[in-house]
């Protein structure tokens, strides 16, 4: 019998409410451009600390996906067409952000031949454009494991290429119905293989039923593809439409994980109730290239 942890957060796990003058000007800054962002669209606990930091992840392609995760809050149905001046929108608000590091995500298309690879490659272009002091990470779908699509992205040279696993093999069929585990582990692997001198990077949720020594034989296979940075987070249920939580994790837990990780070979590992993909992205670069 499945048992369901009341919805109840601990201490550690309460964030205050956005607001601030920073998050204001970000968020009219992002509807001026009709830009979309993974913080509003997935409900993220650290928009407020980011935004108000000045630090945003964009979300191109749209704001609809082809899949229906069960832990994502992003609106699942049929997309439409490309936008092909979003990259130069992105590049735009980045450089007026006056961004250093730049974070760019998407919903998947599967519906597009590439997967949508051709707009990541033209906004990592147009932000090396306008702001040539700029980084650009990529986190982006499994594109059906498509070499050719990965490639069109990889050859647009990113600094840090970021694909999530997002949680333990066993769980794939609820938590994310239409991937495949060793598809996304080949997918990290492929991006390594095309450029070895670029940082991947992937990452799991916890509190979904999974067991110590399943997120460490994750932890392990990703080691086996040279992944070098690595994110822990906490399953936080946008709603009561998505998949329930099964444990809130301790914060012992988190710091013992990223022990392992270090054991394991990471060049960093962010680990914590609050880290997402993109939390602290900057610094965790800096981290995989200093340690």
């Amino acid at each position: 019998m499945t048992t369901i942890i009341p919805e109840r957060r601990p201490e550690w796990l309460r964030v205050r409410a956005p607001k601030g003058e920073n998050y204001q000007q970000l968020k009219q800054l992002m509807r001026g451009q009709s830009l979309h962002t993974v913080c509003e669209e997935a409900r993220c606990p650290n928009i407020g600390e980011c935004w108000g930091h000045k630090t945003a992840t964009f979300m191109i392609l749209g704001r609809v996906c082809t899949r229906s995760c069960g832990f994502c809050a992003v609106e699942t149905g049929r997309p439409m067409g490309l936008d092909w001046e979003e990259p130069k929108r992105v590049a735009e608000a980045a450089k007026e952000m006056g961004l250093r590091h730049a974070v760019v995500t998407s919903v998947n298309r599967d519906e597009l031949k590439d997967g949508g690879a051709a707009v990541f490659a033209s906004t990592i272009r147009w932000i090396r454009r306008l702001n040539p002091e700029c980084k650009v990470e990529v986190l982006t779908p499994d594109f059906k494991g498509s070499a050719d699509a990965l490639r069109v992205v990889m050859d647009a040279k990113p600094d840090i290429y970021n694909h999530n696993v997002e949680t333990i093999p066993r769980l794939y069929k609820r938590v994310r119905p239409q991937a495949v585990y060793q598809r996304s582990l080949q997918v990290l692997k492929m991006a390594k293989e095309m450029y070895p001198g670029t940082r991947t990077k992937s990452g799991f949720m916890l509190g979904l039923g999974e067991s110590w020594d399943e997120i460490l034989e994750v932890m392990r296979d990703m080691r086996e593809y040279d992944v070098d940075i690595l994110t822990i987070g906490q399953y936080l249920r946008p709603s009561f439409q998505h998949l329930p939580i099964q444990r809130y994790v301790p914060l012992e837990e988190f710091a013992a994980l990223k022990a392992e990780g270090k054991k394991l070979g990471f060049r960093h590992v962010e680990s914590g109730p609050f880290v997402r993909s993109s939390y602290h992205a900057h610094e965790q670069a800096d981290g995989a290239t200093q340690e």
